[in-house]
Parts: structure tokens; C-alpha cells; sequence
């Protein structure tokens, strides 16, 4: 099951913004976790046909795929689809790159439509990416 390995990469703005509160809240654990989202996202073939990832969608062209990753904090025992963190990915296939685009809890997002607020978050800071999805 071992698929070709991914590099991969932390945008600045996942940084910036609700990683840091991850970071403040979660401390030692914390770069635990990150390093397992890196791991997680350099397979990130596997981790979609064991259905810890979701395909949102593909670029026309096919060289692309928006994923979201589910994820746990390390050493917190719950499941990472029920603890409501997520990572919203780009995946080059031609580069072999995963971009880390948004990491965020479900309660970083206004309740009202989790997907319409990260897709407008995306939309607001990656124009490369909505262009490639339509966003």
C-alpha cells in the first residue's frame, strides 16, 4: 500500500492564522501532531483510499486535487474524523507536492457552513488555486 511519497508544504497562511491557536492551545503536543499531518500528507494516496482524506475536487486539466484531512491531536484519544480538526490540501500530481492550504477546527469556522467558509478562505488567499477549482 505504500504510494509514491509526496513532498510537503505549510503555507504561510495556514501558519499565520489557525495554526498558531493549535500551537498556543495544544503546546508540546502539538508539533507532534504537525509532524503527523506532514507524514500523513506525504501519503497522501494512501491516507485517500483509507478514507481518512476526502477528494473535493479535480482540476480539468487532472494535475490537480483539492483534499480535506481529517486529523487528531496527538495524544488526545479520539478519532481524527470526530474531533472536527481538518486540513484543506492541494495536491500537485505533477510535482509530487502537497500544499497545506488550511488547518483548522470546526470551531474556528462560523457554524453555519463549514465548507462555504473555508472554500471562501481559499478563495480569498490562493488565486492559483481557485482558478485550477473554480472556486
Amino acid at each position: 500500500m505504500d504510494q509514491c511519497k509526496y513532498n510537503v508544504v505549510f503555507e504561510a497562511f495556514a501558519e499565520r492564522h489557525f495554526m498558531k491557536s493549535f500551537a498556543k492551545k495544544h503546546k508540546s503536543n502539538w508539533t507532534k501532531t504537525r509532524d503527523n499531518i506532514g507524514f500523513m500528507c506525504g501519503r497522501i494516496d494512501n491516507m485517500l483510499e483509507s478514507q481518512r482524506a476526502d477528494l473535493i475536487a479535480t482540476s480539468s486539466d487532472g494535475c490537480y486535487r483539492l483534499v480535506k484531512l481529517d486529523f487528531a491531536i496527538f495524544g488526545i484519544k479520539e478519532s481524527p474524523k470526530r474531533s472536527g480538526n481538518r486540513c484543506i490540501l492541494c495536491v500537485d500530481d505533477r510535482l509530487k507536492l502537497v500544499r497545506v492550504l488550511l488547518v483548522y477546527a470546526k470551531t474556528d469556522l462560523p457554524a453555519k457552513n463549514e465548507t462555504q467558509e473555508w472554500k471562501k478562505l481559499v478563495r480569498n488567499e490562493y488565486d492559483d488555486v481557485k482558478g485550477w477549482f473554480g472556486l
